[in-house]
């Protein structure tokens, strides 16, 4: 009966057509906000409250809150618009999307807790567990830690933590897991000045010594894929997927959308822009031709990419197994590459940009930086991911327990 009172008590967020269409429609507006973001180094309150709104960040979330439990492609379209718009508002975005779908895999106390009251909560998130330490107490855990790189801490109703918990056997490796807690439970210490991303606000958090009950506590394991407490309540087939697997393809679409930005604004300026030598249109140019079509190639690439590992995850959840390491590392190898692709069409863009390319405030600029700053991101590190396919493909040991 409670089960079917939520079903009741939420109004659904809209078909997955329909955020579709929101994120689009939101470009121009994130647009129009991209140099006030990286000013402030926080996404604007205005676009939080048009990300409430149109509620796009509810994709992965159950439709027992309302959520839309859209396929998992829907992720390229939505996460490419709104870093098209703007790269800082689109990453935290992005945050919000992937941590949203993590939390249904927790019990359903937490679950309430998140979105019982407000299911259009924001949330943020780190896994660095190493920088984290749990010790187990009566009805719960007391964290400590302190992580960096927390992208949107400062504008999230709750975040996500992880740690080592102490305790274990002598020898052993640590065990792993994540904890979720309450804005106003942590500290934000302001550490975020970047070349790129500059309003993502991914400052630093730090947990001391703060209870949290053994309902906001899993295990990493309960991110793996198959079931997890979430799974008794949230039954769709995208609730078996691995979330950890799968953030490249989150982050490989924010990607997408800002190298499409740095294409989008280039023809917008090319196709009225003479060279200051010659005087020509610079869109007569042969080599321009070339770069273009090599960007806008790259860019396909991509999303193609990005949409075969989202339906191959999308597969195997509806067949109901648990997926395969070669598999896993496929996604983060998939979601690497694609931030690869869409850095070289960026790239080509940039080589015909000329001198007026590199003004922070022209789009391709900072366009530019915040996919770099992306691609940064240790899901997007194509050595490590490449790497561990290649590892699994050969039937040799992956080391990233996150898998």
């Amino acid at each position: 009966m409670a089960t079917l009172a939520k079903q009741t008590r939420y109004q659904p967020i809209g078909t997955p057509d329909e955020l579709i269409a929101r994120a689009r429609a939101l470009v121009p507006v994130l647009r129009g906000r991209a140099e006030a973001c990286e000013e402030i180094r926080s996404v604007p309150a205005e676009t939080m409250r048009d990300f409430a709104m149109a509620g796009c960040h509810r994709i992965l979330q159950p439709t027992r809150y309302g959520g839309a439990e859209a396929p998992l492609a829907t992720i390229v379209d939505i996460q490419s618009a709104m870093t098209s718009g703007c790269g800082s508002s689109g990453w935290v975005h992005g945050q919000n999307v992937i941590h949203n779908f993590m939390v249904a895999a927790w019990p359903e106390a937490a679950q309430d807790d998140v979105w019982g009251a407000k299911p259009e909560a924001f949330l943020s998130g780190i896994l660095i567990a190493g920088l984290g330490r749990a010790r187990k107490v009566q009805g719960g855990w007391r964290l400590s830690g302190r992580w960096p790189f927390v992208s949107g801490v400062s504008v999230c109703d709750w975040c996500l933590f992880s740690a080592y918990a102490e305790g274990g056997a002598p020898g052993a490796e640590p065990e792993t897991w994540q904890f979720i807690l309450p804005q106003g439970s942590f500290e934000i210490i302001d550490t975020w000045r970047a070349i790129g991303l500059r309003g993502t606000c991914s400052h630093d958090a730090k947990v001391d010594d703060v209870f949290v009950p053994d309902h906001r506590a899993l295990p990493l394991e309960g991110s793996r894929g198959g079931e997890s407490p979430g799974t008794k309540v949230n039954r769709a087939a995208i609730y078996r997927a691995p979330s950890y697997a799968l953030f490249s393809i989150v982050q490989g679409s924010s990607s997408l959308g800002m190298a499409q930005s740095v294409f989008d604004a280039y023809l917008a300026q090319a196709q009225k822009r003479a060279s200051l030598v010659s005087g020509k249109s610079v869109a007569d140019y042969g080599n321009t031709h070339l770069k273009l079509g090599e960007a806008a190639a790259s860019l396909d690439g991509a999303r193609t990419i990005l949409v075969n590992a989202a339906n191959l995850a999308q597969a195997i959840a509806e067949a109901g197994r648990v997926p395969t390491m070669v598999e896993r590392t496929r996604w983060r190898r998939d979601g690497a590459f694609a931030g690869r692709l869409c850095m070289r069409a960026a790239e080509r863009v940039l080589e015909l940009a000329g001198g007026s390319g590199i003004y922070d405030t022209n789009p391709i600029s900072r366009g530019y930086r915040d996919l770099r700053s992306a691609n940064t991101h240790i899901s997007q590190n194509w050595d490590i991911n490449a790497s561990n396919w290649g590892r699994a493909a050969l039937g040799l040991a992956v080391p990233d327990n996150s898998l």
